[in-house]
Order: C-alpha cells, then structure tokens, then sequence
C-alpha cells in the first residue's frame, strides 16, 4: 500500500518560513520524481516544484528564489522549504509521487496560511 504522508504546514506571518516534509512508503523512492503542487481557494491544482530522481529541480516562477524542493532518499522523504512567505502562497500543499511510465500517487494535503 502506497503511502505519502505530509507534515509541516501551518500558519506564518508573511515573511516567514516553514518546512513541509513528505515521507513515502510502499514505493521505490529513489525512482520516483516527487513533487509538491498546490491549490488556492477557488484555483486549480499547480505545480510548485519537483524533483526527479538524479536530483535536478524545477520551479514555478512564483517561487524561484523563495522555495527549496529536497530529497532524502535514505529517509524516503521529500522537503520544501519555503521562506519569504507571501500571502498567495497560502493554498493547500500536495505531495506528489510520479513515474513516466505509470504511477501517480498522492498525499493528503496539508493546509499553509500566511497572514498579513
């Protein structure tokens, strides 16, 4: 049984950090591209940033510079850490595992709030 189970979301000022965490279970971590999308109240899903399994990155734009996506494939866990919080970035954050070939899986979200 696949297993992606998020912490670290909550409520922050603008300006602030926090560090989400996503440890997997029931896959083969280290072949996985794991990323991290995001939903705003009344938007769509998107993406905020992946990681493949060689390490490279990719980001949205909205948060180049702000946003750190991380693996640890010994720990079978995926970060991002996430400073100079705007108030758009409060959404609901997914934790996503995902192969080209098949394989999409799926945290349960967990909810960030930046505040004014």
């Amino acid at each position: 049984q696949v297993q992606l189970v998020e912490s670290g979301g909550g409520l922050v000022q603008a300006g602030g950090s926090l560090r989400l965490s996503c440890a997997a279970s029931g896959i083969t971590f280290t072949i996985y591209t794991m990323g991290w999308y995001r939903q705003a109240p009344g938007k769509q899903r998107e993406l905020v940033a992946s990681i493949i399994r060689s390490g490279s990155t990719n980001y949205a734009d909205s948060v180049k510079g702000r946003f750190t996506i991380s693996r640890d494939n010994a720990k079978n866990t995926v970060y991002l850490q996430m400073n100079s919080l705007k108030p758009e970035d409060r959404a609901v954050y997914y934790c996503n595992a995902s192969l080209d070939w098949g394989g999409d899986y799926w945290g349960q979200g967990n909810q960030v709030t930046v505040s004014t």
